[in-house]
């Protein structure tokens, strides 16, 4: 197995989580480790189905928080797009209309589909213009799916292309919540049975003297790597933990935080931790060694949350309750607002 596991022992950093927020993030919200702030009837930019698009059509300049003008913020060059839970996606300096609700939207490896949950609460793909909706799976009644990530191996061990492999990690890995019980689920990208995600530690080798990860309270999964690592939260512990099964499972406990997100090269894991009243957002390395953290916000007077990895690793964005700001991922300059329009940020491969 990758050295980054090892044999060590679960990794332990104290502090507490917080949020303020959760986007258009679906019915996980109050349970990955943040909550709408106070006095607020639902999750700050999530509307009602049929809502306006924003920056839309007629729409287009409507005012942003604060009274500004808003600001899309999104390029064909930086690749970040922004979903709001309503039926418009921010993308390409514009907002593309799916004529539907989007919630939780992610990206392809390739970035030639979307993946997202509905208006009727079932996973749904698309092409990125809107067009080609097609339901990948049904959700069952009286459960709820959210925060779906596109779980891919593009490489074997040697760093060779491993056409099987690709295949058997080319999923859909979203939670579940049935009865006030969160628990990571998985699909085929390609369709098929929703089965449960089970991160365990190997009941041989150099992991079987570590704990195994709790089956539920899971939520927030972010894969990352060209090796199916996925990093996920569980709630009930505000606890940041890395499952990787590409030669043999074993999950890594990254310590105290929430919404975590892999890098493309899964050698970092960015999460939100509160800080002094506010969400900041920490760095690390995923070398089970590297026990070192980087608060990239340390000034911070706003909350962040909700981050994502530009496809070149350098920068970082998050969502603030006025909109998307972006940090230098090695923390070298404070954050910067690059849009006003307050949803789920995630880049575009």
């Amino acid at each position: 197995m990758r050295n980054r596991f090892g044999s060590a022992a679960a990794i332990a950093l104290m502090t507490t989580v917080s949020a303020v927020l959760l986007s258009a993030c679906g019915p996980d919200n109050a349970d990955s480790g943040s909550s709408a702030a106070p006095g607020a009837t639902g999750a700050p930019g999530t509307s009602a189905p049929g809502a306006a698009v924003p920056g839309g059509g007629a729409h287009s300049g409507s005012p942003a928080p604060g009274g500004k003008k808003e600001v899309n913020g999104t390029s064909v060059a930086n690749h970040l797009t922004i979903s709001t839970g309503t039926k418009g996606v921010a993308m390409n300096g514009t907002v593309v209309d799916f004529g539907t609700v989007v919630r939780d939207l992610a990206w392809s490896p390739d970035g030639k589909k979307v993946v997202y949950v509905g208006e009727s609460g079932d996973l749904m793909t698309a092409d990125p213009d809107g067009s080609g909706k097609a339901t990948l799976a049904k959700h069952p009644a009286g459960e709820e799916w959210s925060h779906p990530t596109w779980q891919h191996a593009a490489k074997g061990p040697s760093g060779d292309a491993v056409p099987n492999e690709t295949e058997r990690y080319n999923n859909i890995v979203f939670t579940a919540k049935k009865a006030g019980v969160l628990r990571l689920v998985k699909v085929p990208a390609k369709g098929g049975a929703v089965e449960d995600l089970s991160p365990h530690n190997s009941e041989g080798g150099d992991n079987a003297s570590l704990p195994q990860p709790p089956q539920t309270g899971n939520t927030w999964a972010n894969a990352g790597g060209q090796h199916a690592e996925i990093a996920f939260a569980n709630t009930p512990a505000n606890e940041v933990y890395i499952y990787d099964d590409y030669i043999r499972p074993a999950t890594q406990d990254i310590g105290k935080g929430s919404q975590p997100a892999l890098s493309p090269d899964a050698r970092q894991v960015v999460f939100v931790r509160a800080v002094n009243g506010h969400d900041h957002l920490f760095t690390r390395s995923t070398e089970y060694d590297q026990k070192a953290e980087k608060d990239l916000t340390p000034s911070a007077t706003t909350d962040f949350t909700e981050p994502a990895w530009s496809p070149d690793g350098k920068t970082v964005a998050a969502r603030t309750p006025e909109g998307v700001d972006t940090v230098p991922a090695d923390g070298s300059a404070a954050p910067t607002q690059v849009s006003t329009i307050v949803g789920l940020p995630v880049y575009r491969p």
